[in-house]
């Protein structure tokens, strides 16, 4: 079970440019060892597993052990969990401003941004009833 999140470690943690990239390849890849992250990156197999340890231990990457070979996965909660926290700070919620504004360009961007929700949430209603 990984830790509890503490979203100011996971920020700390996200700092190193490395450990962002590692999050993009397995967005990207899916799950990946040490190794296969390494040759992506072009760094050593020791730099990457020391990269994951910590990605690991802010609880943004799960490692279940086959065998000798360790795949990571994101621990896609956390980094939910992240993307609102910084959603939260900047007056977002779920990627559209709490508050509309009150000028014409505020208002069309709003709209925007619920015009794109609402054709997510269409899709995924059409994917659901197929």
């Amino acid at each position: 079970m990984p830790p509890e999140p503490n979203p100011s470690e996971v920020f700390r943690i996200l700092g190193a440019r490395r450990r962002l990239a590692i999050i993009r390849i397995l967005r990207h890849h899916g799950p990946a060892g040490a190794n296969k992250i390494a040759e992506i990156l072009g760094i050593t197999p020791a730099a990457a597993s020391q990269h994951l340890k910590a990605l690991r231990h802010a609880g943004l990457v799960l490692a279940e052990r086959h065998g000798y070979h360790i795949p990571y996965s994101l621990n896609e909660e956390t980094l939910h969990e992240c993307c609102s926290e910084v959603n939260r700070a900047c007056g977002m919620h779920n990627g559209i401003p709490e508050e509309p504004g009150d000028d014409l360009e505020a208002l069309l961007l709003y709209k925007a941004g619920l015009e794109r929700k609402l054709r997510l949430i269409m899709e995924r209603i059409e994917e659901l009833r197929r």
